[in-house]
């Protein structure tokens, strides 16, 4: 499964963000950051996510640990959601 890879310095420069807030998000744990050869690269499949993020951050003023906190929060969320479907859909 090959999977699409974006740069981080060319997203980087389209949203106009610092390196050191993608950076920060994966020392968090937050996003994978993919090396290649000497460059780093993001999932495709994570950019939903980063640019949440980015808007909680740089909108929101939203620190690291919280942004952390809500990226958790919203995980539960959707895994008690998948839950209640499955319950409702085996009764």
């Amino acid at each position: 499964m090959e999977t699409n890879l974006i740069a981080v310095e060319q997203f980087c420069a389209y949203y106009n963000i610092d390196f050191s807030f993608i950076e920060s998000l994966n020392e968090f744990g937050l996003i994978e950051i993919v090396p290649v050869n000497d460059e780093r690269f993001l999932p495709h499949e994570q950019l939903k996510e980063v640019e949440k993020m980015i808007r909680l951050h740089y909108d929101l003023d939203i620190n690291m640990a919280g942004i952390d906190a809500i990226a958790n929060l919203l995980k539960r969320i959707n895994n008690l959601q998948q839950e209640i479907r499955l319950l409702k859909n085996n009764s």
